[in-house]
């Protein structure tokens, strides 16, 4: 499809995952530190300056995009609240987000706490601690081995259902069957799995072991997906290299527990706003117009109760 092509008219976007920061009025670890981290995603520096909600519109356009969520994105880790204040101060001045998915680490004694402090604010939906570990450090995102199956951290996850929380999990397909424990253990708990669960293997056996691990998922019904960063796996790709991906894991989940996002600005290093939606668009051309608007908004809108 033509980046320049008219959007359909039937069908409106909500985005689910993208990020803003303030580098000039906030600290991000990550994105501010010397030298600039290795990281799957690649070389951060062409995002290293402040990307906010006029950013966001900005690379919107003329995008039908009517709400969109937030994800924490490694704010200073001293003051994860902080990071909740100031998206919900910048949502009143710039009517984005519509709602947040913030930062707790669950295996700390204060958890409580840091969730009692961001459920003060109306617009917060879920947390997420990124459970990214590989025997590739750089592919890992700091979590210990196995952080899902410690006692403390199992005590944050239980409290989430108290504070009607979702979860979002970012992981790597080898560690799925802890996300399998954890989902079964929890079943109260909705999990909106990040990114695809994240294929970063692309061998055959890489491939076949994140199938399997989006099926033992997907058997459990407090599980769904979104479909993004996708780019931040393949800096080369195109539409045709994303659509097995994209097609396996609407035909595991369906489209009522599948959801397209975009990931920026992060998958800017590798794509353009509508570029990204545009290849969704392409890869779902012969799906039912239902199917559709659950894919781009209306599974994303049920996920995140806006």
């Amino acid at each position: 499809m033509n980046d320049s092509a008219s959007w359909p008219a039937d069908l409106p976007i909500i985005d689910p995952h993208h990020h803003l920061w303030d580098l000039e009025a906030n600290s991000y670890p990550w994105l501010q530190q010397e030298p600039p981290p290795q990281l799957v995603c690649g070389d951060i520096r062409p995002i290293r300056h402040s990307y906010t909600a006029p950013s966001l519109k900005a690379d919107i356009g003329d995008l039908p995009v009517t709400k969109t969520v937030h994800l924490q994105c490694d704010w200073d880790p001293t003051d994860p609240v902080g990071e909740t204040r100031w998206l919900d101060a910048h949502a009143d001045t710039h009517g984005l987000p519509t709602a947040f998915v913030a930062y707790a680490r669950l295996q700390d004694d204060d958890v409580e706490s840091v969730l009692a402090g961001h459920a003060q604010f109306s617009r917060l939906r879920g947390i997420r601690q990124i459970m990214n570990w590989h025997a590739d450090a750089v592919l890992t995102f700091g979590a210990p081995r196995e952080l899902m199956r410690s006692a403390a951290w199992r005590r944050g996850y239980a409290a989430l259902a108290r504070y009607g929380l979702s979860f979002d999990l970012q992981l790597y397909p080898g560690q799925m069957p802890e996300a399998v424990e954890i989902a079964t253990l929890f079943p109260d708990t909705q999990i909106i799995l990040n990114h695809g669960g994240m294929p970063v293997d692309r061998t055959p056996e890489g491939i076949a072991e994140w199938r399997a691990g989006m099926r033992s998922l997907a058997v459990l019904p407090n599980v769904a997906v979104k479909i993004s960063g996708l780019g931040m796996l393949d800096h080369a790709w195109t539409t045709e290299r994303i659509r097995p991906f994209v097609l396996d894991i609407i035909e595991i989940f369906g489209t009522e527990r599948s959801a397209f996002a975009s990931n920026f600005p992060v998958d800017s290093l590798y794509s353009g706003y509508r570029a990204v939606w545009n290849a969704f668009l392409d890869i779902v051309s012969g799906f039912s117009l239902a199917e559709k608007r659950a894919l781009f908004a209306g599974t994303a809108e049920r996920l995140y109760r806006i």
